[in-house]
């Protein structure tokens, strides 16, 4: 016997056959740096979607979903800050992504001139100006000119993939 699961109507993205659900699914296998974002406020967000854009000039770019409790800060920031995470950084990734936490209380931070906070435990940061904004789909996308970067990244980088935070080794 076979068991089909109720369609939840069209357009729902969430709708078991929707071409939303099939995109999470697949990318489930997809391996995505894991880093957490900061804009004035303070406030922050972990995020896989972080990635460079161009080198000539020098920008990056990140999405947010349009429901995120941190929507409002990240539309207001002129600026925003990337922290790079390695794998001994999963409980900091877990704090940023909770819904509703206090996510600043236990972390030691310090803001630049224009109100951006600095994570202090992570071993790569950026910050960037805001160049751009663009709603796709049901997701905002922010795009910034880097102003500067510390740290030359995470040895034991902090990935998602298969729906948990994992680390990368040399094959």
């Amino acid at each position: 016997m076979t068991t089909t699961a109720p369609h939840l109507g069209p357009g729902r993205p969430d709708a078991p056959d929707s071409p939303g659900e099939l995109l999470r699914r697949t990318l489930r296998q997809h391996a995505a740096g894991v880093t957490v974002i900061t804009v004035p406020g303070p406030a922050g967000f972990t995020a896989t979607s972080f990635t460079s854009v161009s080198l000539a000039p020098a920008l990056v770019s990140f999405c947010l979903g349009r429901v995120a409790s941190t929507l409002p800060a990240v539309t207001a920031a002129s600026h925003f800050a990337v922290h790079l995470l390695r794998a001994e950084d999963a409980e900091l990734a877990r704090l940023f992504a909770r819904s509703g936490a206090d996510r600043f209380s236990s972390v030691s931070w310090s803001p630049t001139t224009e109100g951006v906070p600095l994570l202090h435990s992570v071993p790569g940061r950026l910050t960037a100006r805001v160049v751009e904004r663009q709603w796709l789909g049901d997701h905002l996308q922010v795009v910034g000119r880097l102003q500067d970067a510390t740290g030359a990244g995470p040895d034991s980088a902090l990935v998602h993939h298969g729906g948990a935070f994992r680390t990368v080794r040399p094959l």
